[in-house]
């Protein structure tokens, strides 16, 4: 089993920054996609916010260029959110998610953090 922990969520000002950490910790072989997806007030869906890969690949929607900055560190087996310049619509709950593999031989299983709720408001 794997877990997945979350931190870093406040209330912080329209304009301000925040920095997400998530922290992968358990049966670990080895992480390919760990990435950031967040949960508006009211939608249903949770929408990708930053894609990370083992060989340092970065991915981001096109909505999410220029704010947000992810980062990772594979030794720790933790990312990174970096968050700035931040809205009252990314009001969210942020996730973490990641692929993991428990020894060589078994396939990538799917894991979801708890989620730290960011407020922008001032």
């Amino acid at each position: 089993q794997v877990q997945l922990v979350e931190s870093g969520g406040g209330l912080v000002q329209p304009g301000g920054s925040l920095r997400l950490s998530c922290a992968a910790s358990g049966s670990i072989f080895s992480i390919n996609s760990m990435d950031w997806y967040r949960q508006a007030p009211g939608k249903q869906q949770r929408e990708l916010v930053a894609r990370s890969t083992a060989d340092g690949t970065t991915e981001y929607p096109d909505s999410m260029k220029g704010r947000f900055t992810i980062s990772r560190d594979n030794a720790q087996n933790t990312i990174y959110l970096q968050m700035n310049g931040l809205k009252p619509e990314d009001t969210a709950v942020y996730y973490c998610y990641a692929d993991v593999k428990h020894s060589r031989q078994l396939a990538f299983v799917p894991y979801w953090g708890q989620g730290t709720r960011v407020t922008v408001s001032s």
